[in-house]
């Protein structure tokens, strides 16, 4: 994992650079500080000036140490805010990259993956844990070569004034070598768990939201507000623990930095003491004695800190580790599209052994619209996800103008479909953005055409900004109809070879209905269309109905023919029908 990490600092060798020569200065400075005191102690307070001083007499040296007290403090002050711009605008950098990287990724996974994780803890990964990887490379590294640098530095020093002294000093190492290698590992499960007990929580409030009108509808505000109660108070006692881990690890490495400072004192006074050290180096080597111990805290409480912060940076390498279920293709499809699609000994599953199609063949020719029926579950909406790659088949093969699709790069097959889905998706932005979502660079004059041929013009100017008007979020400042015709706008002016249409007119009132299909009659001429059908105006207009049993076309026909024959589909229309006049408005089915 901390290989990976190092390769995302990679653009950023010069800065790290800089930041490194930023941290030797500084460890330059830093055991520079004591040294103006020790001058002030053995040689200004002695009145003894040494002989190395030629500007003047104890007073003059005096005034130099003193300035040079100030300066290094000055001077080590304003690296450090340099050294945190610096580090600070490589971890965001970092931060940043990896964000893009995840969401990128999350992007091009498959419909699979997305049904089989929790929106709420994929936004947790994404907003939250991403942050990690700033605490493990920056907030870790920096601070941790730093203190390496400075205990070398200071070691080095110090063996030169007082070898026995520096190896008491350095007596206590061992407690808290033992003391990482204690607490690692235990650390790292705390700071999972409590990272999973949060993302929880995120996943709670995202489902409870976004089916707030079912939980008002069913008087469940109260029973919703006492599990997320329950969930934070677990996600709370999580962090709670660990922070208790982490607090009692500091209050130990406290201890054994006490008893390596009472050592250092009672010994270093016998030295003085006995005249083989000066008051001055005593003072130097207790100043640097706390800064000694500085680093070496600063080193464990860091590596803790990078033991609890890689859990994050872990879960968000788990999603980048899934790989695509749908790999590109390197193909492209040659102008112009025709529109042929052909299935041909199809076989689907989303779970092994719980097959959803089994052997479906059809071809669709261009121009030709077919409407697909069935009961739910029957494959429907699986089956016409196969043309445009939401999925692949597990064997068999999906055709568009002769080429199998998985062939084809994605951007280059999508870009010939469109798509009218339910529920009716729009975004919280401009309906003119909404409109022209799938295609970019068009212009006002040909999202307004669109939507008069969606029959949405008329409400859209109704609209306070009109076709500037800002869409609430879910969609929630427009009617089920007036959300649906802004989708099949959109899929209008995509202007596709291929359509799909999950039941365009499932929304709306019937003398809407009918100019809408008057516009999508005129839209399908020339193009192929799948329609998933839930109406009888909808199948009546098809050039062919295929009907899905079972994940097999059971049959395939015009209305006509598959009445006559009296067999699957006749028996579905007597089901859903009875005696009902065409009318458009009764249903086939009750879903896809």
């Amino acid at each position: 994992m901390f290989h990976r990490i190092l390769s995302h600092l990679g653009p950023y060798r010069w800065r790290l650079a800089l930041g490194f020569g930023q941290v030797l200065v500084l460890t330059g400075l830093e055991v520079l500080k004591p040294w103006p005191l020790k001058i002030v102690i053995d040689h200004v307070l002695a009145q003894k000036v040494p002989s190395w001083w030629r500007f003047g007499g104890p007073g003059e040296l005096l005034l130099a140490a003193v300035l040079a007290l100030v300066a290094v403090y000055a001077l080590h002050g304003a690296v450090v805010v340099w050294n945190n711009m610096t580090t600070i605008a490589i971890g965001q950098a970092l931060v940043n990259d990896l964000r893009s990287q995840l969401y990128g990724h999350l992007q091009r996974l498959s419909l699979a993956f997305h049904a089989r994780w929790s929106l709420g803890d994929l936004i947790y990964r994404v907003t939250t844990d991403t942050y990690a990887i700033q605490a493990v490379a920056m907030n870790g590294l920096f601070p941790i070569v730093a203190s390496i640098l400075l205990l070398g530095g200071m070691f080095g020093v110090m063996l030169r004034m007082d070898w026995v002294l520096t190896l008491v000093a350095l007596g206590i190492c061992p407690l808290l070598l033992a003391g990482i290698l204690v607490m690692n590992r235990r650390m790292v499960d705390m700071a999972t768990e409590a990272r999973e007990k949060e993302s929880a929580v995120y996943e709670l409030v995202q489902r409870n939201l976004a089916a707030i009108r079912v939980v008002q509808a069913f008087s469940k505000e109260e029973e919703e507000h006492g599990r997320f109660v329950a969930g934070s108070r677990a996600s709370l006692r999580s962090a709670l623990r660990l922070y208790t881990v982490q607090t009692a690890y500091g209050a130990g490495t406290s201890v054994a930095v006490a008893l390596g400072t009472g050592a250092v004192l009672w010994v270093g006074s016998h030295h003085v003491w006995q005249g083989t050290l000066s008051v001055g180096d005593m003072v130097v080597f207790v100043s640097y004695l706390a800064s000694l111990y500085a680093p070496i805290n600063q080193i464990v409480q860091t590596y803790a800190m990078v033991q609890s912060s890689q859990a994050g940076v872990r879960r968000v390498f788990d999603i980048l580790d899934q790989p695509h279920g749908l790999p590109d293709g390197s193909e492209s499809l040659p102008a112009p599209v025709r529109g042929e699609v052909v299935l041909r000994d199809v076989h689907f599953a989303y779970e092994a052994g719980k097959a959803i199609l089994r052997g479906v063949n059809l071809t669709a020719r261009p121009g030709e619209t077919i409407a697909i029926v069935g009961a739910t579950g029957a494959g429907k909406s699986t089956m016409v996800g196969l043309i445009p790659r939401f999925h692949d088949p597990e064997s068999g093969v999906v055709e568009v103008d002769g080429r199998d699709v998985r062939r084809l790069r994605l951007t280059d097959l999508r870009r010939q479909v469109s798509m009218v889905l339910q529920p009716p998706i729009v975004f919280p932005v401009t309906v003119h953005e909404n409109i022209a979502y799938g295609r970019v660079g068009a212009t006002r004059a040909e999202v307004e055409q669109a939507a008069r041929l969606a029959q949405a013009d008329e409400f859209i100017r109704r609209l306070p900004g009109g076709y500037d008007s800002v869409i609430g979020e879910q969609g929630a400042t427009l009617s089920e109809g007036e959300r649906q015709r802004l989708t099949i706008a959109r899929a209008i002016l995509r202007d596709a070879p291929i359509l799909i249409l999950d039941e365009p007119t499932s929304s709306v009132d019937a003398t809407t209905e009918a100019a809408i299909m008057r516009a999508l009659d005129e839209l399908m001429r020339g193009r192929t269309t799948f329609v998933i059908a839930h109406r009888l105006s909808t199948v009546r207009r098809a050039t062919r109905i295929v009907v899905l049993r079972d994940g097999r076309i059971a049959e395939s026909g015009t209305f006509e023919e598959l009445m006559a024959r009296r067999g699957a589909f006749h028996a579905l229309y007597e089901s859903q029908f009875g005696d009902v006049a065409e009318d458009g408005v009764a249903l086939l089915e009750a879903g896809g």
